[in-house]
């Protein structure tokens, strides 16, 4: 099998995923994700896709991140591993759909307005 590329994003982090037949290692960004992402809680997120289909240990999964933090990266890692379950196997789609990995999160940072010191917060009003 040749390898097959995904793409994941959230927030402001991007996640390009390589898929290919192997024994299950998982690298980003040239380290393995357990180094990569310290947090167990993080490591979990990164490999849900993988645990409900029972595939740990058939495919290797190379990914380049950038951008965001690591909260944003796994989730973004989360979701370019769905996809490219899904382009290995369009019978994956049915069950990963139903766990909610398919849908991107759209949720982004609210930009800050001119006059106000954050995106809403208002400088405080004085009478006098």
């Amino acid at each position: 099998m040749e390898a097959i590329n995904a793409l994941g994003r959230r927030k402001a982090a991007v996640a390009r995923v390589y898929l290919s037949d192997g024994k299950g290692k998982i690298t980003v960004n040239g380290k393995d994700y357990k180094e990569y992402f310290g947090s167990e809680i993080l490591q979990y997120v990164v490999t849900q896709p993988l645990l409900v289909l029972n595939a740990g240990d058939k495919y290797d999964i190379t990914v380049n991140l950038e951008g965001g933090g690591v909260k944003g990266q796994s989730e973004a890692l989360r979701l370019g591993i769905t996809r490219a379950l899904i382009l290995v196997d369009e019978e994956n789609k049915k069950i990963l759909k139903s766990n909610g990995f398919t849908t991107r999160d759209p949720r982004e940072v609210e930009r800050k307005k001119p006059g106000q010191p954050k995106a809403r917060k208002r400088f405080q009003f004085s009478k006098r």
